[in-house]
């Protein structure tokens, strides 16, 4: 009785701090790039996004700095960098272009994208409940871009698309670094996109007003606070119990949108979302009801 009640415990811990992530990053973040977003380019935030985390990290570094000198995949860790950089840059010109909601509900596809590469880059095996899942996915997918047929493509649409593949790209690199420390992930990606993002910043720098600064360095703020939450969450509990929370997100920044954007979700967005993450969420739960009767 103990131990269940203790598992209970932790299931319910961990998502009281998924919740906390996502009302820091889901909510109170993406309400901040997307205000700034307006002032300041992509790259300028990114990059000060990154700053704050490197010095939040300094003394991980310094404790660590031994370990870091046996990385076992530079190359590999350099792609992923890159990659996460593209993505977390787009994502950040997303939300200052498009609806928070909508740019939420279009990155649910990343998990789709991921798939496919993970079948032509890492040769892994897709189940047909997999493939019947991603199937109703991407219809939602299209449901969300235009129901009527007529899709026309805009700035912020190309944005969510490079975030979805770079994103996915990097998903697909950090399942080839098992076997790399995930201290020296950590490291390497935080100093990485502080290097990466450095010269586009510097070249596209908009000059700060002092009053802009407090927002600006909220953004660092509430990502590495995010960060803390979304670990402490995933070292209580299994993704398959996370994921359908992770889920919520969507209503976070739509509620986020309306409040302080004036953003309300068109009906193609809403019936999307929910084929999306319905299909998602039963191809969960039907993989693991297969895997028990094999």
């Amino acid at each position: 009785m103990k131990n269940a009640s203790s598992g209970k415990g932790s299931t319910g811990e961990a998502i009281i701090w998924s919740l906390a992530d996502m009302m820091l990053v889901a909510g109170a973040m993406s309400a901040l790039v997307k205000a700034q977003g307006v002032s300041y380019p992509a790259f300028q935030l990114v990059f000060i996004r990154a700053l704050i985390g490197l010095i939040f990290i300094l003394p991980l570094i310094w404790r660590e700095r031994h370990q870091m000198l046996h990385i076992r995949h530079p190359w590999r860790n350099l792609t992923r960098i890159v990659c996460n950089a593209v993505a977390l840059t787009s994502q950040f010109f997303a939300y200052a272009l498009m609806p928070l909601v909508v740019v939420n509900a279009l990155s649910f596809s990343r998990p789709l994208v991921t798939m496919l590469m993970a079948v032509v880059m890492l040769s892994e095996k897709v189940s047909r409940i997999q493939w019947i899942g991603a199937g109703i996915a991407f219809g939602g997918v299209l449901i969300m871009l235009n129901p009527s047929g007529g899709f026309v493509w805009s700035v912020g649409l190309v944005a969510i698309a490079v975030n979805v593949v770079f994103g996915s790209l990097a998903t697909i690199q950090t399942r080839q670094l098992r076997d790399e420390s995930t201290t020296v992930m950590m490291v390497f990606y935080t100093v990485g996109l502080v290097v990466l993002t450095a010269i586009p910043a510097v070249i596209t720098w908009q000059p700060v007003k002092t009053v802009d600064w407090i927002p600006l360095i909220g953004i660092g703020l509430l990502a590495q606070a995010g960060q803390y939450c979304f670990l402490r969450a995933y070292r209580l509990a299994d993704a398959s119990v996370l994921a359908p929370v992770s889920y919520l997100s969507i209503v976070v920044m739509a509620i986020t949108g309306y409040v302080f954007f004036d953003d309300i979700p068109e009906l193609k967005i809403i019936i999307g979302s929910v084929i999306v993450l319905g299909s998602l969420q039963l191809t969960s739960v039907w993989e693991r009801r297969a895997k028990k009767h094999l």
